[in-house]
């Protein structure tokens, strides 16, 4: 499912127009970004979490001439599901 098949599956069970869908779409994903990228945990109850988390500096290896190379620190976002989505997914 991609962004458009979102909008319409949510404009057929709300009843609102896909342009008023289609904004709040847009404004929530921001919306998590942004926080996220503010360094804040963004926690949708029964769906999961978004939060930044950190990773370290490291060694790893090129593929091809298996030269070691040196990956740098950086930040990255993670999601975790919440328990009710992950029982969903499971059946």
């Amino acid at each position: 499912m991609n962004k458009a098949d979102l909008v319409n599956s949510v404009s057929a069970q709300t009843g609102e127009t896909k342009t008023v869908v289609s904004s709040i779409v847009d404004a929530t994903i921001k919306t998590i970004v942004d926080s996220v990228v503010d360094g804040k945990k963004v926690s949708i109850l029964g769906f999961g979490s978004f939060e930044p988390r950190d990773r370290s500096a490291r060694q790893g290896l090129n593929p091809k001439t298996g030269e070691k190379i040196a990956i740098p620190a950086k930040r990255v976002p993670t999601f975790s599901a919440g328990k009710q989505f992950k029982d969903s997914v499971q059946g």
